[in-house]
């Protein structure tokens, strides 16, 4: 009872109220409605339309039509109000609902496998057009499946195909994304699809170059020139392509094979070749220079080669200028009685080390080219600490020639000293050239004394080209920083190697044939094209994590298959991904990607019979 200001009097207030009974089998009350004064219907009226709404709640109709039309009025305007405030559900929705309540202790949570690193790389695929080109190559559909899959695995678990097909079946999501078979994988198939992709190799390359240089707004106007080498495990007796070869990695034990990239600036390969572990690094350039233009985009006109000293020889600097390029790179000779161009200023710039470098414009009457001479105190602290060490060595080796004229019975004549002091000299000439070593014999042409000591002279002209180099150009260049600034670039195929040697494990191979050697190299540099097209993007905004720190993050987000069983005793399946921790965020929107591959995937198994559920506790199953 309420006071009703209308007829200034006490009268009935309605609400529509719902009965439950709660987890402590108590019924309780909730209101739906406040209905508010509706003295004007009598008792049984109410009562009627109360039974008519409690019909349509549970989904029931009733035999007998209502025929009084106020509670059918009534009714249907409780009704709407009901389910416009969303106080109630229709019957079907409330029964659909209500099998989404489940036993709390019936859930569970099975098949986590990592997503994020995965989607990552699946969308830098589709940005690089790879679908559409092994469409138009004559690829189906179940090879581009296999080829996304593949080119992930490889830059998320490079390791051979054995563990690779372990690790698809049993870590990772990515056959999910892909559409490829789990069932169909296997160590065959990835050996298969490598040698067919490898079939495509120079086309697929040259797609790739120009979709980077279009995507990104590139031109080509700047590339580099290096190579590298990685080692085999194993003897490789029949191979063609592996030599013994000096190391990079100091594997002289080991057989080695050549891998030779052109890349730009911002890190894309532009062409590639593999060559005989033995051979040197000047002789290569020759079979690259001539594909060189067909791999670049068609809007470079002229292109600036950057080279290493190993491949800057003069023959190889003719050939890039005769074929229309322009170069850079570090003289591989000192250049002597130079001097500083007139009106030319010294310039200092600063390393990403710290270290201050000195750079001077220089001239030679024997030189056309520019040169400009850098002086750099790490490089110099560095061949200061090698000559150190040499010098020791060498006046070792020579105090042990004099030991040996005090001793009886040892040669002593003095033709046989000299031979043992020039094998010394063989063996260290950088220092032994500043020597002066003298050999003090009698008549008969033994040797009594051995004599030495640093050339003053020579040894102030050795200390002054400590730390000293020279880089070359045929370009006409008013500004010393400009120059250094495009042989830094050379700076990003160290960069590429190191992804491709660490991040991608590219070495050691233990492959047995020369093909699926060469298939397994391109294989690495496909990956790196994924790896570089994220990195790129990402230090387009600043972010300069490492590939290995890109794939933790992204190894955060999961995704996961949960069940659990309704009131039904039906099995609920629903899988679905984890939500993307805050790092993980700010790389998708870095690279304006989408956060998930799907929302959820659900399932339901209908039990046999139905069964009541004894419970203590129910809870809202919700994928959404």
């Amino acid at each position: 009872m309420r006071y009703n200001p209308e007829l200034k009097t006490s009268c009935g207030y309605y609400r529509l109220v719902e009965s439950y009974r709660n987890i402590d089998d108590r019924i309780c009350h909730r209101t739906l409605l406040n209905i508010g004064f509706i003295s004007y219907l009598q008792p049984e009226q109410l009562n009627r339309i109360q039974k008519q709404l409690s019909l349509r709640a549970e989904g029931k109709i009733s035999i007998f039509e209502e025929e009084d039309l106020i509670i059918k009025e009534h009714t249907e305007k409780y009704w709407k109000e009901l389910i416009t405030r969303k106080r109630i559900d229709l019957p079907e929705v409330a029964a659909e609902k209500s099998k989404k309540f489940i036993d709390a202790d019936t859930i569970k949570n099975k098949d986590v496998n990592e997503i994020g690193a995965e989607w990552m790389s699946y969308q830098a695929l589709e940005q690089l057009g790879i679908k559409e080109f092994l469409k138009s190559a004559g690829s189906d559909d179940e090879m581009i499946q296999l080829t996304y899959t593949q080119i992930i695995s490889r830059a998320l678990y490079p390791y051979s195909e054995l563990r690779t097909s372990r690790w698809i079946k049993e870590n990772s999501a990515v056959c999910e994304l892909t559409n490829y078979p789990i069932q169909k994988i296997s160590k065959d198939k990835l050996y298969q699809n490598a040698l067919n992709l490898y079939k495509l190799k120079d086309s697929l390359e040259q797609h790739l170059s120009k979709r980077t240089n279009e995507l990104f707004d590139i031109q080509d106007k700047i590339v580099l020139y290096d190579l590298t080498n990685t080692y085999f495990e194993g003897e490789k007796r029949k191979s063609k392509l592996a030599k013994f070869g000096r190391s990079k990695e100091k594997r002289s034990d080991a057989k080695l094979i050549v891998l030779a990239l052109v890349i730009n600036p911002e890190g894309f390969i532009k062409y590639s070749n593999v060559f005989e572990g033995n051979e040197s690094d000047s002789k290569t350039l020759p079979a690259i220079i001539e594909k060189l233009r067909l791999k670049t985009s068609i809007s470079a006109q002229r292109a600036l080669i950057v080279l290493d000293a190993g491949i800057a020889t003069d023959e190889n600097l003719a050939l890039i200028q005769a074929n229309g390029y322009d170069y850079v790179c570090v003289s591989r000779s000192q250049l002597k009685d130079y001097k500083v161009v007139e009106n030319s200023q010294t310039q200092f710039v600063v390393t990403k080390n710290k270290q201050k470098l000195t750079l001077e414009q220089v001239s030679s009457d024997k030189a056309t080219d520019y040169y400009l001479k850098v002086k750099s105190p790490g490089k110099e602290l560095k061949e200061c600490s090698m000559k150190t060490q040499f010098e020791s060595r060498f006046e070792l080796e020579l105090e042990k020639i004099s030991i040996r004229l005090g001793k009886k019975n040892a040669i002593k004549k003095a033709d046989k000293i000299h031979q043992s002091i020039g094998r010394a000299i063989q063996k260290y000439p950088s220092v032994s050239k500043y020597y002066d070593i003298d050999v003090q014999q009698n008549d008969k042409g033994i040797a009594a004394k051995i004599c030495y000591a640093k050339n003053k002279e020579k040894y102030l002209q050795i200390v002054e080209k400590l730390g000293v180099y020279f880089i070359r150009t045929n370009l006409q260049i008013t500004e010393e920083q400009l120059l250094w600034d495009i042989y830094n670039t050379i700076r990003e195929i160290e960069s590429s190697f190191r992804t491709l040697k660490t991040d991608l494990d590219l070495r050691p191979i233990y492959h047995k044939t020369d093909d699926a050697t060469i298939a397994h190299l391109h294989l690495g540099l496909l990956a790196y094209w994924l790896v570089n097209t994220i990195r790129y993007q990402l230090k387009q905004k600043g972010i300069n994590n490492n590939w290995q720190e890109i794939v933790r993050i992204g190894n955060t987000q999961k995704i996961v298959t949960t069940t659990g069983q309704n009131q039904n005793g039906d099995i609920l399946s629903v899988r679905r991904c984890s939500e993307p921790n805050q790092s993980i965020q700010e790389l998708y929107k870095a690279l304006n990607y989408k956060f998930y591959p799907f929302v959820k995937r659900k399932s339901v198994v209908h039990s046999s019979e139905l069964k009541k559920i004894e419970t203590s506790f129910l809870q809202n199953f919700t994928a959404g």
